[in-house]
């Protein structure tokens, strides 16, 4: 596999290692995509069930971001040392985000447990919807540490080169979600409760999955025992790497909070359930650009730790052109066919046509949106912590969530101006971080050495 990385031509290698990331990365937002499908077609109360799940969508994001933190900055981190020669240094990545996803995972539950109902209200939740999205999310926390180990451990997958493995580890998941929904949610008629014991038993196959194979024979890292134990210098370096990706991830449920908190009080629920289906196409959209930019990855993270600049900067090159190219065609989809995503979450004329209104500005920026994604995961490959931490909070925290906020004191209607916050930041932070690439990558590639932050 190694030898894959330092010759096989680039575009073919991103492509073998990129398409099964896209085909996972697509796969994995079912899990919370068929869900909201299923739930806004239950009868009578399939719209209000659909806003109520869509409220804890933060709070899934932010479990998902714990694993990012781990497994999303200890990968990365094993792809530069394998490819220095270092296995023993890979492997002891490996097995220290192992210890910290199960210790990030008890607590998480306990935490929001007992905190969950409290964070819902603010989160926007109503009388109608609170005891749908607390039901929901109920059932859903006891699979916490089944998502932070199959998301978290399944990179190291994707790292050594298996990207067809990692792919399995979603499908696996996914598949056996979308057989156990309908009949949860409607056969059994658990409602959201049905929605919820499905996506946990799903993640949990894919658990067994994901520990099955990196303690098995085929793997290049093994998950050992020796390795477990916690080493402050290691798993500090692991998240330091793993915060841009933690927190684009975590922002995503203050950028839900905002939208949430803003269009309920400017337009009521049905704009909340607006956003929910808005955020969802915009959640699966991401997931080819994401797969592309993760696919790239260990290639650039191998050659660079191998100090192969050249092949490293073809890398980067076609990541880019992949990745823009994805946004563009996404980008058509939602200006020119809005009907098509939406459809596939109500069938309520009322919100079918608010929703398709308010896509074609929300998704105005989308055609920028694959430069962002593909230089955030570049610098994250290069090693580059601070600048890529950076990179994941300008578009949320500094741009996004202030807009969403005070925009609507000055534009009318102010519901426009909460769906105009998302272009306006999209088109912003993709110009910043083209700037921001086009002078660290060629500076970092041209420098004697490597320079990797911890």
């Amino acid at each position: 596999m190694d030898d894959r990385f330092a010759h096989e031509s680039i575009p073919r290698l991103i492509i073998s290692l990129s398409t099964p990331a896209i085909a996972a990365q697509i796969i994995n937002a079912l899990y919370n995509v068929v869900d909201r499908m299923y739930i806004g077609r239950m009868p009578d109360v399939g719209t209000t069930a659909l806003t109520g799940v869509g409220l804890t969508f933060p709070i899934i994001m932010i479990i998902s971001a714990f694993a990012a933190l781990v497994g999303f900055g200890g990968a990365p981190l094993a792809s530069i040392k394998m490819g220095e020669g270092n296995k023993d240094g890979a492997e002891k990545l490996l097995g220290n985000c192992f210890s910290m996803l199960v210790i990030v995972s008890v607590v998480l539950t306990v935490l929001l447990y007992v905190i969950k109902e409290p964070i819902l209200i603010m989160f926007g939740a109503s009388p109608d919807t609170l005891p749908y999205a607390n039901d929901y999310l109920g059932v859903y926390l006891l699979g916490t540490i089944s998502v932070q180990i199959a998301l978290g451990l399944n990179q190291f997958i994707s790292a050594q080169g298996f990207a067809k493995t990692a792919m399995i580890t979603v499908c696996v998941g996914a598949g056996l979600n979308i057989a156990l929904d309908p009949l949860f949610i409607f056969v059994f008629d658990m409602g959201v409760k049905g929605a919820a014991w499905a996506t946990i038993i799903s993640q949990t196959v894919s658990t067994l999955w994901v520990l099955w194979f990196v303690t098995g024979k085929k793997t290049l890292l093994k998950l050992r025992v020796k390795n477990m134990p916690l080493e402050r210098t290691v798993i500090l370096s692991a998240m330091a790497l793993g915060l841009s990706p933690f927190i684009m991830q975590s922002t995503e449920s203050l950028v839900q909070i905002a939208f949430n908190k803003s269009l309920a009080y400017y337009g009521g629920d049905l704009y909340v359930g607006a956003v929910v289906i808005l955020t969802s196409v915009m959640q699966f959209f991401m997931m080819p650009i994401m797969g592309f930019a993760q696919g790239s990855q260990p290639i650039i993270g191998y050659n660079y730790g191998s100090g192969d600049h050249g092949r490293v900067k073809s890398a980067i090159g076609y990541c880019v052109l992949f990745c823009a190219a994805f946004g563009a065609l996404l980008w058509c989809i939602t200006i020119f066919f809005p009907q098509i995503p939406i459809s596939l979450f109500t069938d309520d004329p009322q919100l079918m046509a608010l929703t398709m209104k308010a896509m074609r500005l929300f998704f105005l920026g989308m055609i920028v949106f694959g430069f962002q994604m593909a230089f955030q995961n570049i610098f994250i490959a290069l090693g580059q912590a601070k600048i890529s931490m950076f990179v994941a909070v300008l578009r949320k925290l500094i741009l996004l969530i202030p807009l969403v906020l005070i925009l609507p004191l000055f534009i009318r209607p102010q519901t426009f101006a909460v769906f105009l916050a998302e272009p306006i930041s999209d088109v912003a932070s993709a110009l910043t971080c083209t700037l921001l690439f086009l002078f660290k990558v060629k500076k970092l590639l041209n420098a004697p050495k490597k320079e990797t932050e911890n």
